[in-house]
């Protein structure tokens, strides 16, 4: 449903994307990570037609995004990282124009989606905080039901509440078949809906997995506590992947050789054993500060 094709767009400070490849499927919600400055906006830039690329090209359905723009809108979904509205409309004056400007004759989908998500529409955009008029973004971004979503940073400005209800949203609209590309900072809410997830680092992927494949090749973490000295110079000369963070307590980061590391374990005295769960802010994390490839 969206293919990136050997994207390429460099600014005159010699930034940018530098040949981007991916395809998000039908009914698939791809993650697309990284931090401010990494990319991902040009990406989503180019994919909305925006500017012209330097090389590559970007298709939406099988239709490029540069010259088919108003065909590819008709169904498509958008929340931008930064959002503009008129200050002098309130938020439901606001829906409305937006419902005018796609033929949406019955505003039923809007009006659950207000309620869904707590929005005061009467408020004068203006006078909104920056949570309020996110919420009027996700209004206008759902309440036409496209089949395709490109969504940037969709949850900034929300307490967790709403954080939790984007999140049971995402995961219903998936499971209607709906295609979804959601760039994000926030790892919880790309952890429990996307399919795949993309990293972006200096304008290029790094890589692109599934959730699991990336949580399964990460190291995995123990905390291990032992009795003595004597047990402290076992451990040390393991050859495992060692870390003294405490007299006597040491973290021990595994791959895959659990047996080699419980076959230590086993000759010491264990007082205490620690696991810590994988998660992908660790394995982003991985990617930007342990030199990942």
């Amino acid at each position: 449903m969206i293919e990136v094709c050997n994207l390429t767009k460099i600014y005159n400070t010699g930034k940018g994307v530098f040949n981007i490849d991916f395809t998000v499927n039908d009914g698939e919600v791809f993650g697309f990570l990284g931090p401010n400055g990494a990319g991902k906006t040009t990406t989503i830039r180019q994919l909305l037609g925006f500017t012209n690329a330097t090389g590559g090209k970007c298709l939406i359905n099988g239709l490029d995004t540069r010259n088919k723009t108003d065909e590819i809108n008709r169904d498509l979904g958008y929340l931008p990282g930064e959002i503009a509205f008129f200050d002098h409309m309130t938020g439901m004056d606001f829906l409305l124009f937006i419902a005018h400007l796609r033929g949406i004759k019955h505003p039923t989908r809007m009006d659950e989606l207000i309620s869904r998500f707590d929005l005061e529409a009467d408020r004068k955009l203006r006078k909104m905080s920056k949570g309020m008029k996110q919420k009027v973004a996700l209004v206008s971004a759902f309440m036409h039901d496209p089949q395709i979503l490109i969504l940037d940073e969709p949850t900034s400005g929300l307490d967790p509440l709403m954080q939790q209800r984007f999140i049971e949203m995402i995961i219903e609209e998936k499971k209607r078949g709906k295609t979804i590309l959601m760039s994000s900072h926030l790892f919880e809410e790309v952890e429990r809906t996307s399919d795949r997830v993309a990293i972006i680092k200096d304008g290029r992927i790094v890589a692109i997995e599934t959730v699991a494949t990336l949580k399964a090749g990460a190291r995995k973490t123990y905390r291990v506590s032992v009795g003595s000295e004597k047990d402290r110079d076992k451990i040390i000369a393991s050859g495992l992947s060692v870390t003294e963070v405490a007299p006597l307590l040491f973290e021990i980061m595994i791959k895959n050789d659990f047996k080699e590391m419980f076959e230590v374990l086993r000759t010491v005295d264990v007082v205490n054993l620690e696991s810590f769960e994988q998660t992908l802010e660790k394995v982003f994390i991985h990617y930007y500060e342990k030199g990942g490839n």
